[in-house]
């Protein structure tokens, strides 16, 4: 089954104005911001081909550093409207997000405005990006968040993992960035399909393909360190570590899970 791309499937989205496009989707732009990236940082993108280059795509990437973001706004072959904390919407970096078509979500209440503005993306055929561990840490995926299973279900939009690599030293804090020069990997690995669900979605949906999609991603991460020796930088200082709710799939619920299923 297939999402309408009317907006009028529930969630209802058809009254819900799509984020602004005119900076993220503009290709001189693109290719600017691309340049100036380049120039101070070796960016190295592979596997895009594996993108889907037309139609809804959800986009889960590892989160350990303040450069993902913009990375995933700029190296892409496609725009990406990024799930983004609401605290970051402040001052002139508040106004560049909005601008930029990035959309804020507050992380430890219910956003149902959140959610309609990712699903009006996608109903339009563009891109939504989300690091469903929820904060930056150690990119090892021990944490899932279910947004990316929920937009997938409720649009019927594969997921694409990307595994980041480089975007912080091991040891560095919060929002620090890496020198001038360093390294920097962006691997897009193959999409897992999704099978759009009508109304109403139901938690073990969510839960199942959550769990699913946690797997996926992390695979890919160590398939990549594997193949390129590439190591993530370890946990963010004890003193840097930044709040996240209570509400996601980590180690130990899919532990208990798996047992509880084994012995069922």
């Amino acid at each position: 089954m297939n999402a309408r791309p009317d907006g009028r499937d529930l969630p209802r989205t058809d009254g819900v104005r799509h984020p602004p496009r005119y900076l993220l989707h503009n290709p001189l732009l693109r290719s600017l911001a691309r340049r100036r990236l380049s120039r101070q940082y070796d960016v190295r993108v592979t596997g895009a081909e594996h993108l889907p280059r037309r139609g809804p795509v959800v986009v889960a990437a590892n989160h350990i550093g303040w450069l993902d973001g913009p990375l995933l706004g700029i190296v892409l072959p496609r725009p990406v409207h990024a799930w983004t904390k609401d605290d970051m919407f402040t001052g002139r970096t508040g106004t560049f997000l909005a601008q930029a078509g990035q959309i804020p979500i507050d992380r430890f209440h219910p956003d149902p405005r959140a959610v309609k503005a990712a699903l009006r993306v996608l109903r339009a055929g563009n891109a939504v990006g989300i690091f469903p561990e929820g904060n930056r840490g150690d990119g090892e995926v021990r944490r899932f968040h279910r947004g990316a299973a929920y937009l997938a279900l409720a649009s019927g939009a594969p997921v694409v993992p990307v595994a980041l690599f480089g975007t912080r030293l091991p040891g560095g804090a919060l929002d620090s960035r890496p020198p001038a020069g360093s390294r920097i990997d962006v691997v897009v690995g193959a999409p897992v399909p999704v099978e759009c669900q009508p109304w109403p979605r139901t938690r073990e949906q969510v839960e199942a393909l959550s769990r699913l999609l946690q797997g996926r991603l992390r695979d890919h991460v160590d398939a990549v360190r594997v193949a390129t020796g590439l190591e993530l930088p370890g946990p963010m200082p004890a003193t840097e570590r930044e709040p996240d709710p209570a509400t996601a799939i980590n180690d130990e619920h899919t532990a208990r899970s798996r047992t509880e299923e084994h012995h069922d």
